[in-house]
C-alpha cells in the first residue's frame, strides 16, 4: 500500500484553554496514533499542530498522504489554496502564521490531499483523534504553546 492515511484532530477546553491534538497514522496494516496538550492555546492551533506533528513523524519524502480533519480551516486554506495567498501576503492580518510557515515546511515534502470529515459523527478514526485530544488537553502533561499570541484568541 503506497497511501499513507491520516486523521487528525484538535480540542481546547476554553479559546483559549488548555488544548490537545490526537492523530492517527495509518500504513497499511501499521497504525501509530501520538497526541500532546498544551496550556493556554486555541482550537484552531490544536488542529494545526496534530497535522504538524503527524507530518513531522515521518522518514521518508514524496509520499501521498490523505489527511482527514473536521477542522474546515484546515481544509479550506489547503484545499482552496487561501494559504498560499496568505503567503504571498506575508500572512498580513492572519492567525496561527507560526504553525502555518511550519505546516508548509512538511506540506511541501510530499503530496497531500486534505478531505473534511464532520466531528463528533460515526467516522470511527475522528471520533479516536478526539479522544486523544481531548485526553492530552486534560492530562497533566502539559507543554507552552511558546508561539501562541493573546491577540489571536478566539480564532
Amino acid at each position: 500500500m503506497s497511501q499513507l492515511v491520516i486523521y487528525t484532530d484538535g480540542a481546547a477546553r476554553g479559546n483559549p484553554g488548555n488544548g490537545g491534538y490526537g492523530a492517527v497514522l495509518q500504513w497499511g496494516n501499521t497504525m501509530k496514533e501520538i497526541s500532546q496538550g498544551y496550556r493556554h492555546t486555541t482550537n484552531n492551533r490544536m488542529e494545526l499542530m496534530g497535522v504538524i506533528a503527524a507530518l513531522k513523524m515521518l522518514t521518508r519524502t514524496g509520499l501521498d498522504i490523505t489527511i482527514y480533519t473536521d477542522s474546515a480551516y484546515i481544509v479550506n486554506s489547503v484545499e482552496k489554496k487561501w494559504l498560499f495567498g496568505w503567503v504571498k501576503k506575508g500572512f498580513a492580518g492572519k492567525k496561527n502564521e507560526d504553525l502555518w510557515r511550519q505546516f508548509l515546511q512538511e506540506y511541501k515534502k510530499h503530496n497531500i490531499r486534505f478531505v473534511w470529515v464532520k466531528g463528533h459523527a460515526s467516522n470511527r478514526w475522528n471520533n479516536r483523534c478526539d479522544e486523544l485530544a481531548t485526553s492530552a488537553a486534560d492530562s497533566g502533561n502539559l507543554l507552552e504553546d511558546t508561539g501562541y499570541k493573546p491577540e489571536e484568541a478566539g480564532d
